[in-house]
């Protein structure tokens, strides 16, 4: 989709402005009213269309499975000679800082503690645990990233292989025929494009500032964490300003890079002053576990079950589910954007399997130590995940040696985490904004990033982390219906590749 004759704002942007900053000010002025309005939505959507959002999140990790494993795997994303822009592990840094960052520092330890409090009312304690860190995996697993990758992978075929634009709308007309009608759907995809990213990322930054403001609170002596939302929040719009204005290697991959390595190490550190075999064990029987039943788990709907865990699943797997399609346009377009030159097969075991053995490891060593309290000492933290999600990665913290490092290090990896993340959407949202324009100006990529912000103060003025969610899953059941659209038309252009 091209940007219009004449240099002015595009009616895709004006409109993408004016619904982001709808949202924004509702939110500002009633945010208990669009928290509940979302929630309400969303409860609608899942009741009707679960089994549909299960089913999509699967047959996306087997179109993975069949793209890496078949002869378009040696396909190159750009021309045949073509090579990538950043070093592997830059790129997995980037590529992992994008897709879920906060997320496995926020829940770390407090999602399967909340798993384990609710299945175990329907069985043992043991099995319970056993469970519960399943489905932990299955949340942040190889479907979470299988979305991502197959997005990601049909933006970067089309651009750089097809020579197209960074836009969900490019594979539309590509594979379809450029006529009024896709050219008319493309530009409807575009416009959700930015929506969903833009309150997808400001939920992101909600959550982080709800738990870096738990963590400093406890750091300097606050009794009461709210008071410091506002400065957390302020300093986090100064701090993702600068890197936008820089380029993209130097900013982004600097930042992600640093977050990572902070992450590595504080996971290395409980591990090791921790229960470590108790730990290793359960990471082991764990990964063993969910390799050999993810795939009928991915199938799971719980239509039998009592309506307690009816709610719970809608309220965490489905959430998921679609959570990650409310960010594939975001991640997939931006690591699009940073995948050139990578074949079909390096980019998919790149964008799902390491990611996702990441994932296993720092929940089973962060689980691990929740399970360890919960089962093994006096479930302190269990009790303090109850009353406050936001303060129990702190909490189990606090019971290490140097635990004002370990909570500063995680204070401060959250911190970069979020600017990345809000780094790399405002990277994609001014791309969209240009018309595709891998590499958009300074000036641009601030205006989206003071849009991002505002619409993170209304997340944040919800309050509430679970509206949060609600409000991320209603910006994307779009992308329900138009991401198996995405897969067509890949495709469809793929079976025109000559054989190697």
């Amino acid at each position: 989709m091209q940007k219009p004759a004449g240099g002015g704002p595009s009616s895709l942007l004006v409109i993408a402005l004016a619904i982001s900053a709808g949202i924004a000010l509702w939110g500002i002025l009633d945010p208990a009213g669009l928290g509940q309005m979302a929630s309400n939505a969303v409860s609608a959507q899942f009741n009707s269309r679960g089994w549909f959002i299960m089913l999509e999140a699967s047959g996306l990790l087997f179109v993975a499975i069949f793209l890496a494993a078949s002869r378009f795997g040696d396909i190159r994303l750009g021309p045949d000679d073509a090579e990538p822009e950043f070093s592997r592990p830059a790129w997995i840094a980037m590529l992992f800082a994008a897709g879920m960052g906060v997320g496995l520092l926020f829940y770390g330890a407090a999602e399967p503690l909340t798993h384990f409090e609710t299945l175990r009312g329907f069985s043992g304690d043991p099995r319970a645990a056993g469970e519960a860190m399943f489905v932990t995996y299955l949340n942040w697993g190889f479907h979470a990233w299988a979305i991502y990758g197959v997005v990601g992978l049909i933006i970067a075929y089309f651009a750089f292989r097809r020579g197209q634009t960074l836009l969900l709308s490019a594979p539309l007309v590509d594979a379809l025929g450029d006529a009024t009608w896709t050219r008319a759907m493309g530009w409807v995809f575009d416009l959700l494009s930015i929506v969903a990213i833009a309150v997808g990322l400001a939920g992101s930054l909600a959550m982080g500032v709800f738990q870096i403001q738990a963590g400093l609170a406890g750091l300097i002596g606050v009794e009461t964490p709210s008071s410091l939302t506002l400065p957390i929040f302020a300093a986090m719009c100064i701090a993702f300003t600068i890197p936008l204005r820089r380029d993209l290697g130097n900013g982004m991959a600097k930042l992600s890079n640093a977050a990572m390595l902070i992450a590595i190490g504080l996971l290395a550190y409980l591990v090791i002053l921790g229960p470590t075999s108790y730990i290793m064990n359960g990471i082991v029987s764990g990964f063993g576990r969910y390799v050999f039943h993810v795939v009928p788990a991915g199938f799971t709907t719980v239509e039998f079950f009592e309506p307690e865990i009816g709610g719970w699943f809608q309220d965490w797997t489905l959430n998921y589910m679609i959570w990650w399609l409310a960010w594939s346009p975001f991640v997939g377009i931006f690591i699009a954007r940073i995948s050139r030159g990578r074949t079909i097969r390096e980019f998919l075991a790149g964008v799902i399997v390491a990611p996702t053995i990441f994932s296993i490891l720092w929940f089973g060593g962060f689980g691990g130590l929740g399970f360890f309290d919960a089962l093994r000492q006096d479930a302190a933290l269990s009790a303090i995940n109850r009353e406050n999600i936001d303060a129990t990665t702190f909490a189990l913290l606090e019971k290490f040696p140097l635990d004002v490092l370990t909570r500063t290090a995680t204070v401060i990896a959250a911190f970069l985490f979020v600017v990345t993340s809000v780094v790399s959407a405002g990277f994609t949202l001014a791309m969209i904004g240009t018309g595709g324009d891998e590499n958009p100006i300074p000036r641009v990529r601030t205006i989206w990033g003071g849009v991002l912000g505002a619409l993170g103060l209304a997340m944040v003025l919800v309050g509430d982390i679970s509206l949060v969610r609600s409000i991320i899953a209603l910006s994307a059941i779009a992308f329900v219906f138009i991401v198996p659209i995405l897969v067509i038309c890949l495709f469809r252009v793929l079976k025109k590749e000559t054989r190697p």
